[in-house]
């Protein structure tokens, strides 16, 4: 009787469903940009570094503008908000120094 209950009683929690709000979905994508910020400055920090050859500065331009585009693919998403502009203009410009520098490194 008691394996039957605690039986029973599993049933139950796994097959409810569990309510999930996704009226949040702006404090989702602010997270999701916080990563992205966070990913382009760890990627900022290991360019600036001295001794990286020119060949692992123009890899981590080439991450730098995926993440980039990325972050400002959510931006996109949200027109009505006139804070996110600024960071994806932001992270297009860290991409785009990036290239400068790998072009001034590889013609060098």
């Amino acid at each position: 009787m008691r394996a039957t209950l605690l039986a029973l009683l599993t049933l139950v929690l796994m097959g409810c469903p569990k309510q999930v709000d996704n009226t949040r979905v702006a404090g989702t994508d602010d997270e999701v940009l916080a990563l992205y910020e966070a990913r382009l400055e760890e990627l900022r920090s290991r360019a600036s570094m001295r001794g990286i050859s020119c060949e692992e500065g123009c890899t981590l331009t080439q991450q730098t503008c995926a993440v980039a585009e990325e972050l400002c693919a959510v931006v996109s998403q949200h027109e009505d908000r006139p804070d996110l502009p600024s960071r994806c203009a932001q992270a297009r410009e860290s991409c785009a120094e990036g290239t400068d520098n790998c072009t001034r490194c590889r013609t060098r």
